[in-house]
């Protein structure tokens, strides 16, 4: 067994560029798993000033100085995020809570719907069955709808931890942006003088990780804006609660959009029922997912690199669990990473094929 270990050892861990990797990469799962909620304020602040460093690049590009790039691009970060924070999230807040109180009534009337399922059917269901069904739903409704009244009423310690984050996130973005690269070569100095792995391992993910997140943010805000406008123009209830759930729910590939198409069905039927507006609505919602998927997508993401479907369920599973919601958000371009360091990871008969080629090269 200790041969086995060792043969493995002098393949993979050969170099020391190779023991620091693993040891980052290590270091780096542990810290998400035990204290990833303590770091969401700068994880967040990061992603933010990543975004935000695209703009700040194009208008250098345009021959603005880099002092007004980074202020033009923070001034419009702050409106941004102070409009979502002071508008969309109140306004959703409001329509969740009285989505909440209105469970009870659509729970009766999907009862009331169903309740001729024991005369048509009795071998497969009777009143008894339905009676009880009814009755856990209802108990899990009315407890879900009074948490979220209970959480709206008395929850000081979260809103003082929301005004500490609105407070926190933005200093950070700005500081993220104005001194990256006094950062940089902060956190350069920690590491091997040659990095010659790293390097290529770096330079092969920052234009993934920097395409992923500003093509995955503009498909949000699009198909959020889309989906609201048009909930908006057909009068359909909770408009921006739907909307913003059909913006993130492409967060999440092939389960997001899935999981929110009930809602947004059910909250149309119980408005209208089987008439020509739910017909409507549920044709709407149909071409806004095909859009998405057939023309946004390979638009925002044609330089992706090709995954299986198994591999990003898996990465929205794996770093979803540890991570949370960043982890699901970060899913396809960590596991796109993951393959990049197995394809880039030295190993003992590849260093001593290319020394051979070299060789017979002279």
């Amino acid at each position: 067994m200790l041969e086995i270990f060792n043969k493995w050892y002098r393949r993979y861990l050969f170099e020391e560029e190779s023991i620091l990797l693993l040891v980052m990469l290590t270091i780096g799962i542990a810290l998400l798993m035990t204290i990833g909620d303590i770091l969401t304020p700068v994880l967040a602040a990061l992603v933010l000033a990543f975004l935000m460093e695209g703009i700040s690049d194009q208008l250098e590009s345009h021959g603005l100085p880099q002092w007004l790039g980074v202020t033009v691009a923070y001034v419009i970060f702050v409106g941004a995020f102070f409009a979502v924070s002071l508008g969309l999230i109140p306004l959703v807040w409001r329509q969740l809570t009285s989505l909440a109180a209105e469970m009870p009534r659509m729970l009766e009337q999907g009862r009331q719907l169903v309740g001729v399922l024991p005369a048509r059917y009795p071998e497969l269901v009777t009143a008894a069955q339905l009676n009880e069904i009814t009755a856990l739903v209802k108990l899990e409704m009315g407890a879900l709808g009074q948490a979220i009244l209970t959480r709206s009423v008395a929850s000081i310690p979260g809103i003082l931890t929301v005004l500490v984050y609105m407070i926190l996130i933005p200093m950070l973005v700005f500081f993220f942006l104005k001194d990256k690269q006094q950062l940089l070569d902060w956190s350069s100095s920690f590491l091997p003088r040659e990095r010659p792995l790293l390097r290529k391992i770096w330079g092969e993910m920052n234009m993934q990780f920097a395409n992923y997140a500003r093509g995955k943010v503009v498909e949000i805000i699009l198909v959020g804006a889309v989906s609201y406008v048009a909930f908006s123009w057909m009068d359909l209830n909770y408009a921006a609660l739907l909307g913003l759930a059909v913006g993130l729910s492409v967060i999440i590939p092939y389960i997001g959009a899935a999981l929110v198409t009930l809602p947004v069905v059910m909250v149309g039927f119980f408005q209208w029922g089987m008439t020509s507006e739910f017909y409507t609505l549920c044709g709407v919602y149909l071409i806004i997912q095909v859009l998405d998927g057939n023309v946004l997508v390979p638009l925002l993401f044609s330089e992706a690199v090709n995954l299986h479907p198994v591999a990003i369920i898996l990465a929205v599973l794996f770093f979803g669990g540890i991570w949370g919601l960043w982890g699901v958000f970060f899913a396809i371009p960590l596991a796109t990473m993951i393959k990049a360091i197995i394809n880039a990871w030295p190993t003992a008969e590849h260093e001593e094929s290319e020394d051979n080629t070299e060789s017979i090269m002279e």
